[in-house]
């Protein structure tokens, strides 16, 4: 054993400083392996902490759209039951309107009309996605409710001889070349109307029975508005593709492109207008 004398007559062993610096090193080496494992493993937990948030985000994301187009499916196929039976009375489908935004109101916004998701999505109000998937909805209710009345009416014809002379399911009366144009800018106006007033509805921070009036009397205005118009050249008011759509107001056998322009795309011109002209209001 080698020894080392130090000044002062003291003596050390050189072996025993070799030990001791040994044990620093490795204990000092233990404590950061410890220290970077435990970094790793807290990383890893946060990681997988995001990754399951995201996928419950997204889950939840995807379970308020589903329920948002049942929604819209619903308050369509009833809206459209509405307007076939009365025939598309304004005061009728004004209170119909009204209790359809209560019900429905809080899983989707209760849009229930193309020209409503048309306008919105193009002021910027709703997504590409839930503007298509609404569309769609709307279209396949008030389809489902102008085969399920059909069935029911001529049901009823055929069990009871009495009503098969009234057994018709209400159709929108055609338009001649003469009264298109007419329908045209007559839709458009009611249309834009009906929009405004369900632009100013969203905007408001009332409660939901306010907003549903609102919405509610802006179509009996509008429809009525619209309705007297198009009483001086016989034709019906619809105010909503989808509607007119199922009260076959085109005649797609012989594709009927004026029909068309009139109830499908002069309200989708309406509901953009309207909702545009709400934002330049409110924003002067």
């Amino acid at each position: 054993m080698k020894l080392i004398i130090l000044k002062g007559g003291n003596f050390h062993m050189a072996t025993k400083k070799a030990g001791s610096t040994a044990k620093k090193s490795t204990r000092a080496k233990s404590q950061s392996a410890k220290a970077k494992s435990t970094v790793t493993t807290v990383r890893a937990v946060e990681t997988t902490k995001a990754t399951a948030a995201s996928s419950s985000r997204f889950g939840d994301r995807r379970t308020v759209l589903a329920a948002a187009l049942i929604g819209e499916f619903i308050g369509t196929f009833l809206l459209a039951s509405a307007f076939l039976v009365t025939k598309g009375e304004p005061l009728y489908m004004g209170f119909v309107l009204i209790t359809l935004v209560l019900v429905v109101g809080t899983l989707s916004g209760a849009y229930l009309n193309p020209l409503l998701t048309v306008g919105a999505w193009v002021t910027r109000k709703i997504g590409h996605l839930r503007a298509a998937g609404y569309i769609v909805a709307q279209l396949l209710g008030a389809g489902a409710a102008f085969v399920v009345l059909t069935a029911f009416i001529n049901g009823a014809g055929e069990a009871s001889s009495a009503y098969a002379s009234q057994a018709t399911v209400f159709k929108m009366a055609a338009l001649s070349d003469k009264t298109h144009w007419y329908a045209f800018f007559a839709e458009l106006l009611g249309a834009t109307i009906f929009a405004f007033a369900v632009a100013g509805a969203l905007r408001e921070k009332t409660d939901r029975v306010a907003k549903a009036m609102t919405v509610g009397f802006g179509l009996f205005v509008a429809a009525l508005t619209t309705s007297v118009a198009l009483s001086y050249v016989g034709a019906n008011v619809a105010l909503n593709p989808a509607l007119a759509l199922a009260a076959t107001a085109v005649d797609w056998t012989k594709i009927d492109w004026f029909a068309a322009l009139a109830y499908l795309i002069a309200p989708l011109l309406g509901g953009i207008l309207g909702f545009a002209l709400r934002d330049v209001v409110e924003t002067k």
